[in-house]
């Protein structure tokens, strides 16, 4: 019986699988179980040209089928045994429901007015992961569920900067308009790509952001609790790299695919894992 939930995180060859890939069995099954969830319910969005009211249809649908693979009845095995992962690493489940609510936010806004407007966003799509992930994990101060907080901002905020061209061409704006207002950048110059002094700045300031809640995040994360945090340590050096490379070429994401490597990623997640079972 093939394991849908592993071929899931196999297929996708993301920061993500690079980082738990690591893990002891137990924990690895049980990330991919949660990567899993994440990755469908993120495709629903993304994956398809389906109208937008289509797509809501099939979240409200995916919603409820999660609500009764919490009780072990889903149509589909894979929220049935994301159940009993829950159970068995005592995951809340609010950020499950709100990563859904997050991915909603994308079928209803396509721009955002201020920061905090974005910031909301970005809890949902990736900071929510981030809190049920350290459950896996496991930790011993609270102080955890603030690096997960602030490091899924970083990375969503990263993930922002990267895909700004693509992002237009799908007819969705996550720089803040108050940000493009700020640099004098407009929706018409983001929707012809234009690359100029105006555009570098703009991006240039977005990633200031991104490293200060990175630096954020390595405040909030207690000493002891490092060693078992590798995985999401892994995943912060690797987009931490993607932010240097889109820095060196000089913010130019509408002319370069710019991308951490897969060898780049397994170096990184293998060095982390080094450092923080052996040297810790």
């Amino acid at each position: 019986m093939k394991d849908e939930a592993k071929e899931i995180a196999q297929n996708s060859k993301s920061s993500f699988y690079y980082a738990f890939s690591l893990l002891e069995p137990e924990k690895r099954e049980a990330m991919n179980a949660v990567y899993a969830f994440c990755r469908t319910t993120d495709d629903i969005v993304d994956e398809t040209s389906e109208p937008d009211e289509i797509k809501y249809e099939k979240l409200r649908k995916w919603r409820i089928e999660f609500e009764k693979g919490l009780r072990g009845r889903s149509d589909y095995p894979l929220l049935n045994k994301l159940n009993q992962i829950i159970t068995r690493f005592n995951i809340p489940i609010e950020p499950f429901f709100e990563l859904i609510e997050g991915m909603e936010m994308d079928l209803q806004k396509k721009s955002y007015l201020s920061f905090d407007d974005l910031v909301q966003y970005c809890y949902r799509v990736a900071s929510t992961v981030g809190l049920m992930c350290i459950e896996i994990f496991g930790y011993k101060n609270s102080s955890a569920k603030d690096y997960a907080v602030n490091l899924g901002i970083a990375l969503q905020l990263t993930n922002i900067i990267r895909d700004v061209g693509k992002d237009i061409e799908n007819d969705r704006i996550y720089l803040p308009k108050y940000d493009l207002d700020k640099f004098d950048y407009s929706i018409e110059d983001l929707r012809t790509k234009k690359y100029n002094d105006k555009f570098i700045q703009l991006m240039d300031f977005e990633s200031k952001r991104a490293e200060f809640y990175f630096d954020k995040a390595d405040n909030s994360l207690d000493f002891e609790d490092k060693p078992k945090m590798f995985p999401a340590r892994a995943m912060q050096h690797i987009y931490e790299r993607l932010l240097k490379k889109i820095r060196k070429a000089n913010y130019d994401v509408f002319n370069n695919n710019i991308k951490v490597s897969s060898t780049e990623k397994i170096a990184l997640s293998l060095g982390t894992w080094i450092k923080y079972n052996l040297v810790y």
